[in-house]
This record gives structure tokens, C-alpha cells and sequence, in this order.
């Protein structure tokens, strides 16, 4: 069995390397994403295995089963990024990564506190040697109700933890669970919307969701809301969000997620120069100017329990659909 492994990362690189030897299957990786440039790397490779940056253009799925690849396996666990039925139609299995949910939702957590108690504000004065409180008045968690968008894995361990400092907990999902009920009260998405204080995305990106928030979606929610989105970027629809941070609608946001972060996130860009005013990258630089905006480059994910995992789910989804005909990491059919 061979394996290409792209967009490889330094953490992830020992614990791939380590996995395949134990299992015997021969190894080529590469930091590199998977594109036009680098498909050619998957010839002869029984299956590839990538993170959610590489092109998944419909040339580059036919390229790679051409060149023999069987099973194409996300180390991360949104799978959006592929035109599923189009490479099911080529025969390709899909396979995404799996890891517990306490990172991001932790990650989550210290999101919504950052953004009430101010916290921006608060390091760059002090940075710039203002020790004043000007501008600094919060709020304390327990007199506020949080929405929950999205309560799966992720969305009830943050449920969970919210549960701990006493504030009221919505939750909207498709599916209700009888243990979220333990600690938040299911309401549909208008009533979320109308009485959260603080709301947070936990949601899968489809169409069905895609730039959900939006003007329609704002216009319901509270005066000066604080909005969290470490899902997916596309749950926003950044000009409405822009709209609700400039009339001061959107009180406080904060995003390890974004709308067009393709080719930006996870790549330095300490030198460019932005010029073109419709880009996501100048839309980004111009939300990050404000005080009560927090941009983090998608990292809610990034922890060394979670980085593993996602390299060991990577090897073995492809091993086991080959080897065992399934595996717990492929997508529904």
C-alpha cells in the first residue's frame, strides 16, 4: 500500500511517518497542498490524505484516479471542500479526520470571554502604556444567555463547560439530544437569535447554511451582540458582517474562521501589500482594525492531542476502507 500525504505539517510529520512504518505502508509527503503543480505526486499511491487547503477542482479528482488513487482522506474534519457526488461518481471514497471536541470547544469558551471582559481593547492600551479603565466596563457571564449554534460534539462540550458559570444556554439543532437538554433549552433559530447575549457557530457548512448570518439574521438578533464563529467561514456572509460591526449591531466578534481564508490562513503575509478592496484579504484587514474584533488564524483546532489524532485518522481511514472494506472515518453514504 502507498500513500501521499500533502500540506504535512512539522507536528504532524513523526506521528504519519510512525504510523505508516507500523503498518507497512511506503510513504511520500510533502508540505506542499495538493494542486495541478503536485498531483502527479499521488501516481501509483493507493490513496492520498490532505488537510483543507488543497484544490479539489474536478481536473485534479479525475487526475488523481487516474494515477490509481482509491481513497482520498481529510486529516481535518470538514470534508466541504470536495464535490462529493462528482468523486463519487469516480468511484473515490472520502474519509475525513476525527478528534475530541474539548480543544475548540475550550478554544470557544475563551473566545466568548475575551469578547465580553474586552479583552483587545485591554492588551493593546496596556501595550501602548494607557493603564486606564476607559472604555473597558464588561460583562460577567452569568447575567448573560449564550446561544448555541450547532450542539454535536463540539456544540454541547461547550454547552458543558457554559454550564459551569451560571448563564442561561440556548441551543438550535436539526437533531435534539436528550443529554443537551441536561444543561440548555432547545429553541428554534429566530428565538436564539432574539434573546442571546453572546451566540456561537458550532454548525456544518452546506448549503443549507452557507452565509447564514447575514442582514436578515443580524436584524433579529440583539443590539451590540457578541458573535463567535470557530466553524466555518462560509457561515457568514462578510459583508453583512462588516455592515454589523461598523452600526455597532455586532458588539463584539470573534472568528478563527473565515469567509475566503483559502490561500490566506496558516501563510505569513507580514509583507504583502493589500490593494484590491473586494478581496477576503482586505475585507479581513479592514474587520481586524477594529477594537472589538478578533481575528485568530484558525487554530481553535491546534493542540497536541488534536494534532495527532487528525495525522492518525488521516493513515487510517485510507488503511482500513483498503484493508477492511470500511471505516469509521468515512463519510455517509
Amino acid at each position: 500500500m502507498k500513500i501521499a500525504a500533502y500540506e504535512v505539517r512539522p507536528d504532524e510529520k513523526p506521528v504519519i511517518e510512525a504510523r505508516c512504518k507500523e503498518l507497512g505502508i511506503e510513504l511520500i509527503s510533502t508540505g506542499s497542498i495538493l494542486d495541478s503543480s503536485t498531483v502527479e505526486m499521488s501516481k501509483g499511491c493507493d490513496g492520498v490524505t490532505t488537510l483543507g487547503q488543497s484544490d479539489f477542482s474536478k481536473s485534479i479528482l479525475d487526475t488523481m484516479v487516474e494515477n490509481g488513487v482509491k481513497v482520498q482522506a481529510f486529516r481535518c474534519v470538514g470534508y466541504d471542500y470536495i464535490d462529493v457526488p462528482y468523486a463519487r461518481e469516480l468511484g473515490l471514497r472520502i474519509t475525513h479526520g476525527s478528534y475530541a471536541p474539548n480543544g475548540v470547544a475550550e478554544y470557544t469558551v475563551m473566545a466568548i470571554l475575551m469578547s465580553i471582559r474586552k479583552a483587545k481593547k485591554a492588551l493593546y492600551n496596556t501595550n501602548d502604556n494607557d493603564f486606564t479603565l476607559k472604555g473597558k466596563m464588561s460583562r460577567e457571564l452569568r447575567s448573560l444567555t449564550v446561544g448555541v449554534v450547532g450542539a454535536g460534539k463540539i456544540g454541547y462540550t461547550v454547552i458543558k463547560i457554559l454550564s459551569g458559570f451560571g448563564c442561561r444556554i440556548l441551543a438550535y439543532d436539526m437533531y435534539q439530544n436528550d443529554a443537551v437538554k441536561e444543561y440548555a433549552t432547545y429553541v428554534d433559530l429566530d428565538t436564539l437569535y432574539k434573546e442571546s447575549d453572546v451566540i456561537t457557530l458550532h454548525t456544518n457548512l452546506s448549503e443549507s447554511t452557507e452565509n447564514m448570518i447575514d442582514g436578515e439574521a443580524l436584524s433579529k438578533m440583539k443590539n451590540g451582540v457578541v458573535l463567535v464563529n470557530n466553524a466555518r467561514g462560509g457561515l457568514m456572509d462578510i459583508d453583512a458582517i462588516i455592515d454589523g460591526v461598523e452600526s455597532e449591531k455586532i458588539g463584539a466578534l470573534f472568528m478563527d474562521a473565515f469567509p475566503g481564508e483559502e490561500g490566506i490562513i496558516h501563510i505569513p503575509h507580514d509583507e504583502d501589500i493589500i490593494r484590491t478592496p473586494g478581496m477576503p484579504y482586505f475585507k479581513l484587514k479592514y474587520l481586524r482594525s477594529f477594537v472589538n474584533v478578533v481575528h485568530t488564524p484558525h487554530m481553535a483546532f491546534f493542540t497536541e492531542e488534536a494534532g495527532r489524532s487528525m495525522a492518525l485518522s488521516g493513515i487510517d481511514g485510507i488503511y482500513e476502507v483498503l484493508t477492511k472494506g470500511s471505516s469509521a472515518h468515512e463519510i455517509p453514504q
